[in-house]
């Protein structure tokens, strides 16, 4: 089957399927897969194939269909191709739960050099990566992958992606609200607080501003009550936030030095780091630029001073293939390096390992 013949029976399937003739159209689109020997036309039947089992809820073929147009990508050798594949298959495990591999294979996504359809797919991506977390309870990355996946809809004018993405959100509410219930049926101050935060920012997110500072102001509280500083620190990273949607942008300067202040006496890095990125983008827009570089400048220490090295060796922790290993002390280190290094104690502390195996 050549090229034009292909397209053919692609576009024949394809209004089989628009038509509800959804058994006839997986007829097609299968002749096409056995029979076609256009790279092209494959990879396009084969998202056909697992956007259809997607809708069906056919959740294993969709994965099969997904794995099989991984290959045809490679053979392509075009990274659009290979973005959109790994898209599919991060989907299909989404919907068969593995939420592990959704967000490594979203994270591969993320991961590819520059591509025409990232504009398009990187807020799907998001979207997956953030369903993908709020499976796994981890409500703030959950967030964090929703906003982002916002921001390209509003972007791009997506109004599909949003409609999606306010469905997640509404899911991530109920979550939220039902861990909310429990806290309070047992009195868990520390779980209060933080659905305190996690209903703030999803209404900043939302843009409801009105709602989200009452419940910041009510996680500030408890937090301080409970006095976990890093709470406080979040808490008022997103009340800046809120005032920076406002363009109140000397009030969000305000909070930001309350919360620096904060994360520097608990020595959180991370928390640093967001917070200069925050005021690099204010000053930006005020066009402050000594006030600008001075914040450029920290955020780059703050990410030199986050990144992990080797005690034995000095070079980076985390690199692909390196297996790390971490001894009951805490302190981590290359398991080739420990394995080199001949002594039962940690190279750092000299406490005993004790045995190996903590990894």
């Amino acid at each position: 089957m050549g090229q034009d013949q292909t397209k053919q029976q692609i576009e024949k399937g394809l209004q089989l399927y628009q038509s509800n003739q959804t058994e006839k159209a997986l007829q097609v689109w299968m002749k096409v897969l056995e029979k076609s020997s256009d790279l092209m036309g494959r990879f396009r039947v084969l998202g056909c194939l697992v956007t259809a089992h997607s809708e069906m809820g056919r959740y294993k073929e969709m994965l099969k269909f997904a794995v099989v147009q991984i290959d045809t990508a490679r053979e392509l050798e075009d990274a659009d191709f290979l973005l959109e594949s790994y898209l599919n298959l991060a989907r299909s495990n989404e919907k068969l739960c593995e939420f592990h591999k959704t967000i490594s294979y979203c994270k591969t996504c993320l991961g590819l050099p520059g591509t025409r359809a990232g504009a398009q797919l990187g807020g799907q991506v998001s979207l997956s990566m953030g369903n993908a977390f709020l499976g796994l309870s981890v409500f703030q990355k959950a967030l964090e992958s929703f906003e982002k996946a916002l921001r390209y809809a509003h972007n791009n004018d997506d109004a599909m992606l949003e409609c999606r993405v306010c469905c997640s959100l509404g899911s991530f509410y109920a979550q939220v609200k039902e861990s909310m219930k429990i806290a309070l049926q047992h009195g868990d101050r520390p779980l209060q607080a933080l659905c305190l935060l996690c209903f703030a920012d999803i209404h900043r997110s939302r843009g409801d501003l009105e709602t989200a500072f009452p419940r910041y102001d009510s996680a500030m509280s408890i937090m301080t009550e409970i006095g976990n500083r890093l709470g406080q620190v979040q808490a008022l990273l997103g009340v800046a936030k809120c005032w920076v949607a406002r363009k109140a942008l000397d009030k969000a300067l305000n909070v930001i030095e309350r919360a620096q202040d904060l994360a520097e006496e608990v020595g959180n890095k991370l928390s640093q780091l967001k917070l200069h990125c925050l005021s690099e983008s204010i000053y930006r827009s005020k066009g402050l630029q000594r006030e600008l570089r001075a914040h450029v400048v920290r955020f780059h220490e703050c990410v030199e001073e986050t990144e992990l090295y080797c005690g034995l060796c000095g070079e980076s922790i985390g690199e692909k293939n390196s297996r790390l290993q971490a001894l009951p002390c805490s302190h981590i280190f290359h398991l080739r390096c420990l394995q080199n290094n001949g002594t039962r104690s940690c190279p750092n502390c000299r406490r005993s390992s004790m045995k190996p195996g903590f990894v």
